[in-house]
Formats: C-alpha cells, sequence, structure tokens
C-alpha cells in the first residue's frame, strides 16, 4: 500500500495540523499523544514518507531510535515514572491507527493501569503543561 500524503502525522509534519511538540530536529518529530495510555505518553515519527517498520530506509530508522533513545529518559524523568514502555506497531491487525512510522514512549508507574490504545482526549491545557516540563528538562523549554 502506498503511503498517504495527508495522514494525521504527514499533516503535523506540514504544520497544517498543530501538535504539542517537545522535540524535533532535521529527521524527527516528537511530541505528545492526545490521547495519552499515561501522563506523558509521546510519539517520535520520522521525517521520512513511510508508513511502517518495513518501509523506511535502514538510516531514517537508525535516526529515529536515536531520539527515541535520547528522549525516553528525559520523559521518564519528568513525569517521575519508574519504568518506560517503548512500543512501535505495524499494520492495523496490530494495532496501527496512523500509518506513518511512529514510535510510542510510555511513562509506567507501578499499579497505574495504562488507558487504551487510542481512547479518549485529554484536556489541551494538560498536555501544554507536561510538554513543557518535558521541554524543561532538554532544556528547550
Amino acid at each position: 500500500m502506498a503511503y498517504d500524503q495527508n495522514n494525521v502525522f504527514a499533516k503535523m509534519l506540514r504544520g497544517e495540523i498543530p501538535c504539542h511538540k517537545i522535540y524535533e530536529d532535521e529527521n524527527t518529530l516528537a511530541f505528545l499523544d492526545i490521547m495519552p495510555r499515561t501522563e506523558g505518553h509521546a510519539l517520535v515519527i520520522t521525517k521520512e514518507k513511510a508508513r511502517d517498520l518495513f518501509d523506511v530506509s535502514p538510516q531514517a530508522l537508525a535516526k529515529l531510535m536515536a531520539v527515541v533513545q535520547k528522549l525516553a529518559p528525559v520523559i521518564q524523568d519528568a513525569t517521575g515514572a519508574e519504568g518506560l514502555l517503548i512500543q512501535q506497531f505495524n499494520g492495523a491487525a496490530a494495532g496501527q491507527t496512523v500509518f506513518h512510522l511512529h514510535v510510542h514512549i510510555i511513562p509506567r508507574k507501578a499499579g497505574e493501569t495504562l488507558k487504551p490504545h487510542a481512547g479518549q482526549m485529554v484536556d489541551q491545557a494538560a498536555l501544554a503543561a507536561t510538554a513543557e516540563k518535558i521541554r524543561k528538562r532538554l532544556g528547550t523549554g
């Protein structure tokens, strides 16, 4: 299946849809999920037009994962999480809902129940506050 230029993440990359950005470089964009499974649930996307793990160049994948590795401990610290769940879905049957390669960074606290994937939207002000906490820890906020 061909890459959809009008998927929500492609629109974010073009600046057509806003997001709670926490990080951006020439290869990647990271922002908070508007339907977070926990506080601080972030998505890191490649700027390469790739539907999934099997559609991305090795170079873009390496750059994407380097950003996941850089942001994950910062998000963990900013949210006071005890651990992190790193997820990546490939195909609708696996739970992928946006067909642009992305990696989820989900902070975890002991005993905390995960909200459903692609569940309810949360308050935009709460997302903005969490994004600011993360950006401050990155030194960009």
